[in-house]
């Protein structure tokens, strides 16, 4: 069954047309969905989170209460990855820490879009004015925590800073590997974090004007009230979780459903993850970014994600029947 509408194909699948669906460990994506599924408005999907708290067989639970939707636009699915970086950093300005994470503007939020990102660094608009959170040891760095959206810094006065995303300036991202592509520096396969990373290190002028190429900079905000054994805040305000929580688009998937991820490509992956999270890269009904964890090793690991597949959301079954056409009689 499927309804065709503008382009937006919706296909009601059965679990068994899952691919991996019978291995995987659904009680464990019972428990990420638990975390976020308090926070829905709708009767529907109140009823199901009540439902959560008093089950421990996660794969009867979405057997029996969803189905599986597949919502396509005419083109496979593509999977990044994204992680929690840990920077280097002070709450003091020094030679070594001398480049501020801001706090957002209160004339940032009023007007969008505002300055873009070149403006933002080099007119002193910012300076002066008590906006600074921490300072990092490294530009490049802080660039990429901009991109992941939230992060946490290793202070040199001892402990840890978390920060989380406290809005932008109002201009859309553009990517810099893409730009690097167009430049003929790299071909598509050869772009990662890593390599626009060492990229940008080895040619430091022309690695400034290339993070320039993208105007969307990105704010945050002291995030105190998530322990350092939970994972960062995503757009539900919530912890989530490496592996098992991924970015979307909510004008497609509603945010704290759980989505049935099959991903393939190097190292295939087959997982019922949960909608926790969003991304200004992320557009499209078969678009999702998986969330690694915190850290190095996560950085590389989601750094080489780049992978088709198809991703099906699980709603619940009237919600499901009701995104078909309406048949005449």
């Amino acid at each position: 069954m499927a309804e065709a509408q503008d382009d937006i194909t919706t296909e009601i699948l059965r679990f068994d047309d899952l691919d991996g669906w019978a291995e995987d460990d659904h009680s464990a994506a019972l428990a990420v969905f638990r975390n976020t599924c308090m926070d829905f408005d709708d009767p529907d999907w109140q009823s199901l989170c009540a439902l959560a708290g008093q089950v421990d067989d996660g794969r009867s639970f979405f057997e029996l209460f969803f189905r599986p939707v597949l919502i396509s636009q005419g083109k496979g699915a593509l999977f990044t990855g994204y992680y929690e970086p840990e920077l280097d950093g002070s709450r003091q300005r020094s030679d070594r820490f001398r480049f501020p994470l801001y706090s957002m503007p209160e004339e940032a939020r009023r007007n969008q879009p505002w300055y873009t990102r070149e403006q933002l660094l080099t007119s002193g608009i910012m300076e002066g004015r008590g906006l600074e959170i921490v300072w990092v040891d490294d530009p490049v760095e802080k660039f990429f925590l901009q991109v992941q959206g939230s992060g946490r810094v290793r202070l040199a006065e001892g402990g840890m800073v978390r920060v989380g995303y406290g809005g932008k300036n109002g201009h859309n991202y553009r990517s810099i590997g893409q730009e690097l592509v167009r430049r003929g520096v790299y071909e598509p396969h050869q772009v990662s974090a890593a390599v626009i990373k060492n990229w940008v290190r080895r040619n430091p002028e022309l690695g400034q004007q290339l993070l320039y190429h993208n105007p969307s900079y990105v704010f945050f905000r002291e995030v105190s009230e998530v322990p350092a054994n939970k994972g960062p805040l995503g757009a539900m305000n919530r912890s989530i979780t490496d592996m098992r929580s991924i970015a979307v688009d909510p004008a497609f998937v509603p945010l704290g459903a759980p989505v049935w991820v099959e991903k393939d490509g190097q190292d295939p992956l087959r997982r019922l993850m949960v909608a926790q999270d969003t991304g200004s890269a992320i557009k499209g009904a078969q678009r999702a970014d998986i969330f690694f964890g915190t850290g190095d090793e996560a950085g590389r690991r989601a750094g080489r994600l780049k992978d088709p597949g198809r991703m099906v959301v699980l709603m619940p079954i009237q919600r499901a029947f009701a995104m078909l056409p309406e048949t005449s009689e």
